[in-house]
């Protein structure tokens, strides 16, 4: 797997292509996808929480709402860690939209989570990026309240 946001988002959008072209449709969604724009989105929040049972959360909402990704030479540590996923955005959830939450420790009781949510956009701008950032961070806010 890529750390590559450009490639991940393209191999997503070919992924989805496929469903309504074959092969072909993959090509050409992954091909576009490399000359879109970007819909990028960052919110920063501080659950109450130690950095362990914050990872565990993150997983568990991330794992819900789409499909997790390996991150490339990010080995969990003890005071960061950092956890990706292709979660659905915009129309219909049809746009994939990269989400990468970082974790660090804040303390006992405490860690920094920063969600960031990337999209491609084409004509008909969507915000997917931001829009399903901002529904992550909801996500985790209930998970947080839930544990």
């Amino acid at each position: 797997m890529t750390d590559d946001v450009d490639q991940i988002l393209a191999d997503a959008l070919g992924t989805a292509g496929t469903s309504g072209g074959g092969a072909g449709g993959r090509r050409g969604a992954a091909f576009a996808a490399k000359r879109l724009r970007k819909n990028v989105h960052e919110i920063d929040v501080t659950p109450a929480m130690s950095l362990g049972i914050a990872a565990d959360h993150v997983t568990g909402v991330l794992a819900r709402a789409g499909h997790r990704l390996a991150v490339e030479g990010a080995w969990p540590t003890s005071a960061e860690q950092v956890i990706r996923a292709i979660v659905g955005g915009g129309f219909g959830n049809m746009n994939p939209v990269l989400i990468t939450v970082g974790l660090t420790d804040g303390g006992p009781e405490r860690t920094v989570a920063s969600v960031r949510g990337v999209a491609k956009e084409g004509l008909i701008k969507q915000r997917a990026g931001q829009k399903t950032a901002k529904r992550i961070v909801a996500l985790l806010g209930q998970q947080e309240q839930l544990g």
